[in-house]
């Protein structure tokens, strides 16, 4: 007899087998890119401890990796697509960097991260305001040097080929020399309980003391990052003050992080 599918066997008003779980995971999560432990918890009328178990198993074969609430993509962790490939969501990351706009002081200091959306607030600063502009990226430097009236620098350091970003010593150095009024920070994906993060561990030292070399500091970053774990962290959400995103963001989304503290602007 043909053991009956996920599928069918709820249809059938029993809960899949074991093998059959595993395979229905498996193939959300090629799917959808996550796994939600009570999602699939109710999809498959069983208990959120089964799927956890079954998440467990999954990891210790190296097919997945378990993070908080369900798991993720193993390959989703470490991928990092070069700036100049970040074509998607192009149009809300330039709604996101004129809504920044609104945070540039009229005068004083501030720091821009890399990234494709803090280009574009780079792409958009104004020419009329006597600014220092600290940057560890050269595109976005520059970007800057047209606007004769900003004192731009940048940070130094070894440079990323996929990023353009300075890291490493000189970078670290710099930072810890420097506090700004503001600082524009990106990130590769953030949730609430994981917080900010990004694939490379240089990055994450940098963008770590970029956070503690600001007085107020600004995530940019359009609505798909919500979600997206990648594998070192380098803040928690509670160290924001603003997270402008696009309208992409769902309310429930926007609701939920607020409710932690993270005030949100959706442009």
């Amino acid at each position: 007899m043909v053991a009956p599918t996920g599928d069918s066997a709820r249809r059938a008003g029993r809960p899949p087998y074991a093998a059959q779980r595993r395979q229905l995971l498996l193939r959300t999560l090629r799917d959808t890119g996550r796994i939600d432990v009570t999602d699939m918890a109710d999809r498959l009328a069983v208990s959120t401890e089964t799927i956890r178990k079954d998440l467990t198993e999954l990891e210790r074969q190296g097919l997945l990796h378990r993070v908080h609430g369900g798991a993720v993509a193993v390959e989703d962790l470490s991928f990092e697509p070069a700036v100049g490939a970040r074509t998607e969501y192009t149009d809300e990351k330039r709604r996101i960097g004129r809504a920044a706009l609104a945070e540039v002081p009229a005068e004083g200091s501030v720091l821009i991260d890399a990234g494709s959306t803090t280009s574009c607030l780079a792409e958009v600063m104004p020419a009329d305001r006597d600014l220092a502009v600290f940057t560890n990226t050269l595109t976005i430097a520059m970007t800057l040097t047209t606007r004769p009236r900003l004192t731009v620098h940048t940070l130094g350091g070894r440079i990323r080929s996929r990023t353009f970003a300075e890291v490493d010593n000189w970078a670290v150095r710099a930072l810890s020399e420097i506090r700004v009024d503001v600082a524009f920070l990106g990130t590769n994906g953030f949730t609430a309980e994981d917080g900010l993060r990004t694939p490379d561990e240089s990055e994450a030292t940098v963008k770590r003391l970029m956070l503690k070399a600001a007085r107020r500091r600004v995530l940019l970053t359009d609505h798909s990052k919500l979600g997206r774990i990648s594998l070192f962290k380098y803040g928690d959400l509670a160290e924001i003050d603003l997270l402008i995103t696009d309208t992409g963001m769902p309310d429930a989304d926007v609701r939920r992080l607020e409710d932690g503290g993270v005030k949100v602007i959706r442009a």
